[in-house]
């Protein structure tokens, strides 16, 4: 039919959960969903500015937000030792005062954990940061998605469909190139489908990255 919808928001509530859990009435919905934003955004921002290892990774494979009445909790889900292992108290007390300072919240205290993922390359957003790095490099994007297949073999994965969009290689057409290994039913509700979509600029301009990766059913 070529309806298209994103396979987290298709199974949320079946096999998916929110990034974000928190109430709030409808006038101050906007401002709680705003806030979040500020949050993800100034993480990302705090660890692209910091030096990192040699691989270039972020790792960062998703950040959960859970608010109550005087706390925010945010909880970093990372797939590499990166500069909040290697000074974790003193890492995160920089990320907090910086993200305190982003929020101006007064009323409400901010804890930040951060949780080890110990198969990252079964994360798409960790394996699509992979793929940007490398299109970076100005390597062959056949040569990328094959190679981010051969890491989610490690991690027990049962399918993976990786997708490129753009300029590809600096073509003067734009055009969609794609790979799948094992299964990835979009279709299938009780289907587990990690996916993500992440933007890269390169010099001959953006090209676009989708990863699904199919976990299992339940």
């Amino acid at each position: 039919m070529g309806q298209k919808i994103n396979p987290l928001g298709f199974r949320l509530g079946a096999t998916q959960s929110h990034l974000s859990l928190w109430f709030a009435q409808p006038k101050s919905y906007s401002m709680g969903l705003q806030e979040d934003e500020k949050i993800r955004e100034c993480i990302k921002n705090y660890v692209q500015k910091k030096p990192r290892l040699s691989s270039g990774f972020e790792g960062i494979a998703r950040i959960e937000i859970k608010k109550r009445i005087d706390l925010i909790q945010v909880i970093i889900y990372i797939g590499f030792p990166n500069l909040f292992i290697e000074g974790r108290t003193q890492g995160i007390k920089e990320l907090q005062m910086s993200v305190q300072k982003r929020l101006n919240s007064v009323n409400q205290r901010l804890n930040i954990v951060i949780a080890r993922i110990s198969k990252p390359y079964g994360q798409p957003d960790i394996l699509a940061e992979y793929i940007a790095l490398q299109l970076k490099n100005r390597v062959s994007f056949r040569k990328a998605m094959k190679k981010a297949i051969e890491l989610t073999e490690q991690a027990d994965t049962k399918g993976i469909q990786i997708q490129i969009a753009g300029r590809i290689d600096g073509k003067e057409i734009a055009r969609v190139e794609w790979i799948r290994e094992g299964r990835v039913p979009l279709q299938t509700i009780r289907a587990k489908i990690d996916h993500c979509f992440r933007k890269v600029q390169t010099i001959y301009g953006v090209l676009g990255i989708k990863i699904w990766i199919f976990v299992g059913e339940e």
